[in-house]
C-alpha cells in the first residue's frame, strides 16, 4: 500500500518550495521517504541555490555515515564559504537516534548553534528514519530544522508529471494511458522516468499508444500476476502457464509469487462482493487503501467475469497452497504453485452478475 502524505509532510515540502523560490533556505534539514526522485530533485535545487556563487568543491562537504559524528560534523560546519554566501553539508544514512547518548547530546547542541552560512542536510536513503520524540535531539531538530518526508505522489499529480515528461520528449499521452502506465510499472517516479524514456524512444508517432507501452515497458510483478489471473479466467491456460514459467525463470521466488497471486485473488473476491452489493470503485479504493480508482475499476471489470462461488474457491485454494508451502520449508514450491494454477484452470468461473 502506498504511503499517505500527512498534512505535516505536505506543509514541510510546501515550505521548502517557498524557501527555494525566495532564496531563504534554512540551516538544517532531514530528508527521508521512498520517493527518491523527488528527494534528489530538491537536493539538486538546493545545491544550485546555495553553491552557484562559488566553487562547489570547497563549499559542498559530504560525510558518509561511517565518518560522521559530532567532531567530524562540527569541523565540516565550521568551514567558511569560499566566494559564496553559504556552504552545504550533506550527510548520508547517519542514524541520528541510534548514536551513543553523549553524541546525541553533542549533536543537539550543534543543531541549536548552527552558523547562518551553513545548510546541513541529513539524507536517509538505505536506512529508515525513525525519530525518538522523547529525546533532546528530536526537540533540537524541531526547533532548528525541518524534517521532510518524500512520499509517493497522488495519482493526479503523477499523471500530470508523466504527461509533462512525454511532452519534453515530443510525445503526448492521454490521462487514461498515463494511469495504465502507472498500473503497469508502479507509482515511484525513479522507476517511471526510465520507462518513459524507453517508450519515448520507441514510439513512432506523436501520440503514445497502449501498444507502445506494452512493447517496451517492464511491468511490475502485480501487473504481471494480474495478466496471469486474467488469462486463467478467460480460458487462456497456455498463456497463464507461460507467464508463470517466465516469472520462475526470472528467479522470482514461488512463495513471493503465491503471496502476490493470493492478494490478487482476495482483491477479486472483494470486487465480486462489491458488485453483488451494488458498490462501486470508491468502496475498493477505501478497502484496499488505493491511491486512485484506476486499479479499482480494473478489478471491477475483471470481477464481472467471475461468479462468487469461484472467487471463494480460488481464495481458499490459494490459502491451502500457502499453508502447504510454509509447512514443507521450500521443497517442491514450484510444483505447489503449478498445482494451484491447474486447480484454478480445472474449475473455470461462470460469468458473474454485473
Amino acid at each position: 500500500m502506498a504511503a499517505k502524505t500527512s498534512a505535516a509532510d505536505a506543509a514541510a515540502l510546501k515550505q521548502l518550495k517557498r524557501d527555494l523560490k525566495a532564496g531563504t533556505l534554512g540551516r538544517l534539514y532531514v530528508f527521508h521517504g521512498e520517493e527518491t526522485y523527488l528527494r534528489d530533485f530538491y537536493l539538486g535545487e538546493m545545491k544550485k541555490a546555495l553553491l552557484s556563487g562559488g566553487p562547489e568543491a570547497f563549499n559542498l562537504h559530504t560525510l558518509p555515515a561511517k565518518e560522521c559524528g559530532p567532531k567530524a560534523l562540527g569541523q565540516a560546519v565550521d568551514c567558511l564559504p569560499m566566494m559564496s554566501q553559504r556552504t552545504m553539508v550533506l550527510v548520508s544514512d547517519y542514524d541520528l537516534f541510534k548514536a551513543p547518548a553523549p553524541d546525541r547530546e553533542a549533536l543537539a547542541g550543534l543543531f541549536d548553534d548552527l552558523p547562518e552560512y551553513v545548510c546541513l542536510v541529513f539524507v536517509y536513503d538505505l536506512i529508515a528514519y525513525k525519530p525518538d520524540a522523547r529525546t533532546k535531539l528530536a526537540a533540537a531538530l524541531k526547533r532548528s530544522g525541518s524534517v521532510i518526508k518524500f512520499t509517493r505522489q497522488d495519482q493526479g499529480d503523477l499523471v500530470d508529471w508523466i504527461r509533462r515528461r512525454f511532452r519534453a520528449l515530443d510525445h503526448d499521452i492521454d490521462a487514461e494511458l498515463a494511469r495504465y502506465l502507472i498500473f503497469q510499472c508502479g507509482d515511484l517516479m525513479n522507476g517511471l522516468v526510465s520507462e518513459i524514456g524507453k517508450i519515448g524512444a520507441y514510439a513512432k508517432h506523436r501520440a503514445v499508444t497502449r501498444e507502445d507501452i506494452d512493447a517496451v515497458a517492464a511491468p511490475q510483478l502485480d501487473a504481471v500476476v494480474f495478466q496471469l489471473t486474467d488469462a486463467i479466467t478467460a480460458g487462456r491456460f497456455d498463456q497463464a502457464f507461460s507467464v508463470l514459467a517466465d516469472l520462475l525463470r526470472m528467479g522470482e521466488p514461488p512463495i513471493k509469487l503465491l503471496s502476490v497471486l493470493g492478494r490478487q485473488l482476495r482483491q477479486l473476491y472483494s470486487a465480486r462482493l462489491a458488485l453483488e452489493a451494488r458498490k462501486g470503485a470508491g468502496y475498493l479504493v477505501e478497502l484496499w487503501g488505493m491511491k486512485s480508482d484506476y486499479p479499482a475499476r480494473k478489478l471491477l471489470d475483471a470481477a464481472r467475469r467471475f461468479d462468487l462461488a469461484w472467487c471463494r474457491f480460488a481464495v481458499l485454494a490459494a490459502a491451502r497452497t500457502d499453508l502447504a508451502m510454509k509447512s514443507q520449508s521450500g521443497a517442491g514450491e514450484e510444483e505447489l504453485l503449478t498445482s494451484l494454477l491447474l486447480e484454478l484452470a480445472n474449475r473455470p468461473p461462470k460469468p458473474g452478475i454485473a
